[in-house]
């Protein structure tokens, strides 16, 4: 899906499916993590109005992700709990300092470019569990709320990539090739992650 190269681990379904409490909580951490992170990026990309007006309107589309899936675990009796170290976006960032350095792309677009490959591969999960809620029929309402919201990460994940296409004169295929060499890093992210452990977590 979009620029990934490694999909999602079959054990990583029937995971959440068990545990639907504890990936609604981690999904609103992401949901805040997510706004938070594009509103950190307002201030440094001030040189481009229409990119920082897009980021923050991308902010309060996530924060009513948040206060959706919120809403949900409060209806149910669910804890939301404290966030999860989100070893995904840490191993992502780290890879993304190993990767060779593009002088026409600066620090603050490289971030647009790893908000980029987060969506993603948010939108791949998303799928994959819509997919299984679909056949399991475990959970009408959770379902709901996935079909809901999958088609805006499949848009988050374009619109960080034209953000970042406008921060360098337009030129989509420089960044097309930036977020490429990222997702190969962030596919061996993913399959170590899934070696690992047995989180349930969106993206681990």
């Amino acid at each position: 899906m979009f620029c990934l190269t490694t999909v999602t681990d079959a054990q990583w379904a029937p995971l959440v499916l068990a545990d639907l409490p504890s990936l609604l909580a981690d999904h609103a951490h992401c949901e805040l993590k997510a706004a938070s992170n594009a509103l950190s990026l307002v201030p440094r990309l001030v040189d481009h109005p229409p990119v920082t007006q897009a980021l923050s309107e991308l902010a309060r589309e996530e924060l009513l992700h948040y206060e959706a899936v919120l809403a949900l675990l409060r209806k149910r009796g669910w804890r939301l709990g404290p966030p999860l170290e989100d070893a995904y976006a840490v191993e992502l960032r780290k890879a993304l300092q190993r990767l060779p350095k593009d002088q026409d792309i600066p620090p603050a677009v490289d971030r647009l470019v790893v908000a980029a490959l987060i969506e993603a591969r948010s939108c791949e999960r998303f799928k994959v569990l819509i997919e299984a809620l679909e056949r399991s029929g475990a959970d009408d309402e959770v379902l709901a709320l996935y079909k809901e919201l999958f088609p805006s990460e499949a848009r988050h994940y374009v619109t960080f990539v034209d953000l970042a296409a406008q921060c360098v004169g337009g030129d989509r295929r420089r960044i097309e090739a930036r977020v490429e060499r990222l997702a190969h890093e962030e596919g061996r992210i993913v399959e170590r992650l899934a070696a690992a452990g047995d989180r349930c977590v969106v993206h681990g």
